[in-house]
């Protein structure tokens, strides 16, 4: 099996390439929406109103923010220390999906399972672009070890701390936690048929510390909403925050009714999960094909060496967010530790069995993904963004040495597999990291204004937009949020700061105002790439221009 120095190594990589994720500048919109409402709490200290811009956020509860607020607490309002709670908790789930592993299988399987888990490119994603889904993997699939350890063992400590955990992964974003929860383990009970342990006092011990977990999102809630029947959130009045977080949140998720309806698609996912398990995914079809067939040649009758925790968790639960008429590619995150543990045991299988024919096919698979990232990151760094600055050549270098030695290391296949794997991961991730996506937010116009505000001095409080339109990154970077005015309100407003679009200059240039100090800068949505983008010869075409104009 992996040695243990080859494993740590590879952590090791891993690691620096989280790390370096941390201090790229923050994504509109959601996690820099996000990081903005976590620094409103610590600035007006107000930990129990969610606020979105200017109007109060009935849709995902309090966890995430609290978690980020409490991190700015300790050491600043930085966009580092909005993605430590994340990062913590990836890395939570990595050392869950070890532990689940290790029960469900043995060691080895954990080891490999974190390593999947951990190089899996939405995992990598979610630790650079945080929104909730990062801590909400982490909680759920902690909680899910500790309730198979429970009912494997039938100890009260595991019990109370899968309880704990579940009671953060709802207060983090409602009941789509406690039905990955739960779906995972009623699959581990029915196969195993150890009902015995839902009739026990544990569990009801295992009850009141789920409640007083969640108590405080609830009395959160409770005072912004249920004290307030008269605001009104999307159009009703009397809105109770308890009963939408205990009972609406999922069914308007599922229908799409509040948030609205973007997909139809039942198969969104299914072809969504073609690239965020990359390197990994060709394995993870072939782990559930294989599987699948053995529980239905055996007709789903107990065997100790078989568990149906992954796979009947991720059948049922991937069918279950192909209903839903609101879907966004890291919803699938929440999945991505069973599929990690299902993976591993699948691959162990083949090593312990020596299935050469099957490794050596899946080894050629790996070597052909690892080409394609080899050509994307070529790409990226001598087409999309040319390198600029000699010692990236020597990191790059470094980095396509590493893998070329692993590559012509005479070994067993089955090793190999696992390295170059992870090698294709941190490559791709490296180079998105140090360099793809710090070139690519130049064109984020909030943050590249904001380091201009910095840099000459101008006034943050004298900053205003003439529309509604979210200004997330700008306001995070300022450390203050950008206020509205009307157009028709400028007036007497002179040596004031407009923050505008070509549109909104051209309604101010019509009602008659003027100035003389403009800066501009590059607008681009960067969450949304398109190939014309990234040609730099057609990239000008496709950009937006952002104002900052100071009025005489």
């Amino acid at each position: 099996m992996i040695s243990s120095v080859r494993y740590w190594f590879l952590i090791a990589l891993i690691l620096v390439v989280y790390i370096a994720g941390l201090f790229v500048t923050l994504f509109e919109n959601d996690s820099a929406q996000f990081a903005v409402m976590a620094m409103r709490m610590v600035q007006e200290n107000d930990f129990f109103t969610l606020i979105k811009g200017t109007e109060e956020y009935l849709d995902k509860p309090h966890m995430h923010y609290w978690l980020a607020a409490f991190s700015y607490k300790l050491f600043g309002i930085h966009d580092w220390a909005y993605r430590i709670p994340g990062m913590l908790a990836i890395f939570l789930g990595a050392y869950s999906c070890f532990g689940l592993g290790k029960l469900l299988y043995n060691t080895d399987v954990g080891k490999i399972a974190a390593l999947i888990f951990l190089t899996a490119q939405t995992i990598v994603l979610s630790g650079i672009d945080v929104r909730t889904d990062a801590v909400l993997t982490g909680f759920t699939i902690f909680s899910i070890w500790q309730l198979a350890l429970y009912v494997e063992k039938n100890t009260l400590r595991n019990v109370l701390f899968g309880a704990f955990g579940a009671g953060l992964a709802f207060s983090t974003k409602g009941q789509i936690a406690l039905v990955v929860i739960g779906v995972a383990i009623l699959c581990h009970l029915a196969y195993t048929r150890k009902w015995n342990r839902i009739l026990n006092w544990k569990v009801f011990l295992a009850l009141l510390v789920f409640g007083i977990a969640i108590a405080p999102m609830l009395y959160a809630y409770y005072l912004q909403f249920d004290l307030h029947p008269e605001k009104v959130i999307r159009g009703r009045d009397h809105r109770s925050g308890v009963f939408f977080i205990l009972w609406e949140q999922s069914f308007e998720r599922m229908s799409g009714q509040g948030v609205g309806k973007n997909s139809s698609d039942f198969f969104f996912f299914f072809h969504t999960f073609l690239w965020v398990f990359l390197p990994w995914t060709v394995l993870a079809l072939m782990a559930y094909w294989s599987r699948a067939k053995v529980f239905i040649k055996m007709r789903f009758t107990y065997h100790r060496q078989f568990e149906f925790l992954t796979l009947g968790g991720i059948t049922i639960l991937f069918f279950l967010i192909s209903l839903a008429q609101f879907k966004l590619p890291h919803y699938i995150n929440i999945l991505i530790p069973l599929y990690a543990i299902l993976s591993a045991s699948y691959l162990y299988k083949l090593y312990k069995f020596q299935k050469r024919k099957v490794i050596k096919t899946l080894l050629g698979i790996q070597y052909f993904i690892l080409s394609l990232v080899f050509i994307t990151t070529l790409l990226i760094c001598f087409y999309a963004f040319r390198f600029e600055k000699t010692y990236c050549y020597f990191l790059l270098i470094a980095l396509l040495g590493i893998i070329t030695y692993f590559c012509l290391k005479r070994e067993v296949y089955f090793l190999r597999i696992i390295t170059i794997s992870v090698c294709s991961s941190m490559l791709l991730n490296a180079v998105l990291n140090m360099h793809f996506y710090p070139n690519l937010l130049t064109y984020q116009a909030g943050s590249t204004m904001a380091g201009i505000v910095e840099k000459e001095k101008i006034p943050v409080d004298e900053i205003y937009k003439i529309s509604e339109r979210h200004t997330w990154a700008l306001d995070f970077y300022n450390q203050y949020p950008v206020k509205v005015v009307p157009i028709a309100d400028l007036e007497n407003r002179n040596g004031i700061w407009i923050y505008a679009s070509d549109n909104e200059l051209e309604q101010m240039v019509n009602s008659g105002y003027h100035w003389h100090e403009q800066i501009t800068v590059d607008q681009f949505r960067i969450t949304r790439l398109q190939l014309k983008f990234l040609n730099p010869n057609t990239r000008p075409k496709k950009l937006n221009k952002m104002h900052l104009v100071q009025l005489d």
